[in-house]
């Protein structure tokens, strides 16, 4: 047995740990655990370097609190420490363009990732939610690639992510209606693979996680990279047109009109504009 470990770096909104070969890497942003630049970089960090670290076969993803990830954040320009944010194409394509390569990172690590999705995962919560292998859910678990109701085209290779997952029509379906999908129907569609109680929602992510660290890690990881191959790439690709479809939606009236209706939980009043 391993013993328990914790690897700092240093990370200011994750926490990392071992035991038993499993790696836990927890997002801790709550209440909503909305993800930046920053957060997105720390995690494809940690990924790097538990890839060199021989004590990790296996990452579970996990967050702290009753969400999973809500999205991105809304600034989405150059921070001039003011508190003001640039929304100009420029700090659009600077701060979103960047986020996209670290994004992009997160598809080359070597080790089987397992999530654990306790809570909502939204419009850029979903591609997070989308980088593990496997995603162990509870019934709370809410899924929506709701961009069209952002007034935006997807973004963090969802374009890729989720048709590959549970196929063109089921991913068309999410991505044209916006609609949320429960923990139980993200099951039947196979966008999770078990649907655990929420008190046993972690337990079960790491158990799951073991029974593939207690297989050969080198065949393990020389399994996944075939089952992967080309995935980086297409997601790389991919992101480079969702930058280009969200950059000129974002400066359109329904983009500012969908992100408000949204902050205020309402539907947007649209005008093709």
């Amino acid at each position: 047995m391993v013993e328990p470990a914790s690897i700092q770096f240093g990370f200011p909104d994750i926490q990392v740990s071992i035991a038993d070969y499993i790696a836990t890497v927890e997002i801790q942003r709550p209440p909503l655990n909305h993800f930046d630049h920053s957060l997105i970089q720390q995690i494809a960090d940690a990924f790097d370097a538990l890839d060199d670290t021989a004590e990790c076969r296996v990452i579970v993803l996990a967050s702290s609190g009753r969400v999973f990830c809500a999205g991105a954040n809304f600034g989405t320009g150059q921070d001039d420490g003011s508190g003001s944010q640039d929304f100009t194409e420029q700090g659009f394509q600077n701060t979103t363009g960047k986020l996209y390569q670290e994004a992009t990172r997160l598809f080359k690590n070597k080790k089987p990732i397992v999530g654990a999705i306790q809570g909502a995962a939204i419009g850029g919560g979903l591609g997070l939610s989308l980088v593990p292998d496997f995603r162990i859910a509870s019934p709370a678990a809410r899924f929506s690639a709701n961009f069209v109701k952002l007034g935006l085209h997807q973004g963090f290779g969802v374009t890729v992510t989720l048709p590959r997952l549970i196929g063109a029509q089921a991913a068309n379906t999410m991505l044209y209606t916006g609609r949320r999908v429960s923990g139980m129907q993200a099951l039947e569609l196979g966008l999770v693979d078990l649907l655990v109680d929420a008190e046993d929602l972690r337990r079960s992510a790491i158990d799951f996680a073991r029974e593939i660290a207690e297989n050969a890690p080198l065949a393990v990881m020389s399994v996944r990279a075939t089952m992967r191959q080309g995935l980086a790439e297409a997601v790389s690709e991919a992101t480079l047109h969702e930058l280009k479809e969200q950059q000129w939606l974002r400066a359109t009236e329904d983009s500012y009109e969908g992100i408000k209706a949204v902050a205020e939980r309402r539907p947007g009043n649209f005008i093709g504009h």
